[in-house]
């Protein structure tokens, strides 16, 4: 990628960046905490309790990214305006994305808990009939939360867009601790099993939405959320939050799809698998948390960029913000990799489960070093500057041919199992990778701005 320099006056110096990127650290570190917490502290009642949280939490994983991908969808037309220096239409635009964010979350929460025996019938049927049940517990209590989750993810980004992610950090991690504390009292404490750790996870959700939008209501910010007994749906904006929204809830949600689609594969290899890849997933994803954070922070930095119509510091932010995503991966993966051996101990597994584990995340340590960023925390720049239907296409593509369709090939064809499963996932990273560069070097993405 050709070198540039920023503008004279910069839109966001390096100390803002700072105060935007590592609050969003924190906060990632948290939301995975959430799931972790849940499947180290469950494991006390046996694999099968920790098999069910996993399958189920892949299901609540593809709502969450689905709520987090409209929100972020909502959050570049709100920095879009703030960078045109438009501060009604901005907070007109935060409005229409709490509403119909928490619509959208309260239809799918009652859905899915009324639904949850069919469903999972149908993705996992073959799975031992104790985690099945199991699973079932889970999933209507933890469904019960969708829309608290929605309203979240729609306040953090609000806040994100005005570049301030302390806040969202603090509610978060309120929400854990009352979740952790609520987890040793239901599981250790009452012997409630699953049941013990879906419980406080829908209080401690509830309580982050309820914290966000009393905190949106300060006549301190730039972008208030009062006055709703005035609000009125306005249809040209929620077009524009949908119109970004939509393409990356899609494609966020059918990657999540395709990840169940896998998992529903892996459910076939027996419990020792499920378990081993449960406990893979949840390590895996500890190296990717600061680069996920610089992708969410790239949603504000060229979002505002790209609404001044400064083209120049939107390619100096990608470069710089992708630079500091793959030094964050590369130091932390190496330290995985040297551990990777001691990391599966909290979670209580056989030893041929703890063995099949290391297995798979040497190797991903090392690939997601090379090449996870460009894979995942680059493209948010083409989808801030409002180029998301691209970058749903290839991630789509890319998912359904090599993701999903190399991982039956490779593992039940070529028999490599649970192996094959990871080494499709790489597969599918080369292809995104190659895809994102060509078009951000062709530069159709500073075409696509949005308002």
């Amino acid at each position: 990628m050709e070198r540039t320099q920023p503008a004279a006056k910069p839109l966001f110096s390096g100390p803002a960046l700072q105060r935007l990127i590592w609050p969003l650290v924190g906060e990632q570190f948290l939301a995975v905490l959430t799931g972790m917490m849940d499947t180290v502290m469950v494991s006390n009642a046996g694999e099968a309790a920790v098999s069910a949280v996993s399958l189920v939490d892949s299901l609540n994983v593809l709502m969450i990214n689905v709520f987090a991908a409209l929100a972020a969808g909502g959050a570049i037309v709100v920095s879009q305006y703030l960078g045109m220096k438009d501060q009604k239409n901005a907070n007109h635009a935060a409005k229409q994305l709490v509403f119909i964010i928490a619509v959208l979350g309260s239809v799918l929460g009652v859905v899915c808990a009324l639904s949850r025996s069919p469903l999972l019938h149908f993705l996992f049927g073959s799975i031992d009939p104790v985690v099945m049940t199991d699973a079932e517990k889970y999933f209507f209590i933890t469904a019960l939360s969708y829309p608290f989750i929605a309203v979240y993810n729609a306040g953090a980004a609000i806040f994100r867009s005005m570049g301030n992610s302390k806040v969202s950090l603090k509610a978060s991690l309120i929400s854990n601790v009352v979740n952790i504390v609520g987890n040793g009292i239901c599981i250790f404490g009452l012997g409630w099993g699953v049941v013990g750790a879906a419980i406080p996870t829908l209080i401690s959700r509830i309580l982050g939405a309820a914290i966000l939008l009393v905190l949106l209501r300060s006549p301190m910010l730039q972008i208030r959320l009062t006055d709703w007994k005035a609000f009125q749906v306005r249809p040209d904006m929620i077009r524009r939050i949908l119109g970004i929204g939509v393409p990356n809830g899609l494609e966020n949600g059918m990657f999540q799809v395709g990840k169940i689609l896998v998992q529903s594969l892996i459910a076939t290899f027996g419990t020792v698998s499920i378990a081993a890849n449960a406990v893979s997933n949840t390590l895996c994803t500890l190296p990717q948390i600061p680069a996920q954070a610089i992708g969410l922070s790239m949603t504000t930095v060229i979002g505002q960029c790209v609404g001044a119509k400064d083209y120049e510091q939107a390619s100096h932010y990608t470069k710089k913000l992708s630079l500091l995503g793959v030094g964050c991966i590369v130091a932390i993966s190496s330290v995985f990799i040297l551990g990777a051996a001691l990391a599966g101990i909290p979670f209580g597994l056989s030893e041929e489960a703890a063995a099949l584990g290391v297995s798979i995340v040497r190797p991903y340590f090392i690939l997601a070093a090379l090449i996870w960023v460009l894979s995942f925390t680059f493209p948010n720049s083409l989808r801030a500057a409002g180029d998301v239907r691209f970058t749903m296409t290839v991630s789509l593509i890319s998912m359904w041919i090599f993701r999903i369709g190399f991982s039956y090939l490779l593992a039940q064809y070529f028999g490599l199992e649970i192996y094959g499963v990871w080494c499709a996932m790489y597969i599918d990273w080369v292809v995104r990778v190659i895809c994102f560069l060509l078009r951000y070097r062709g530069g159709r993405w500073k075409t696509k701005r949005l308002v």
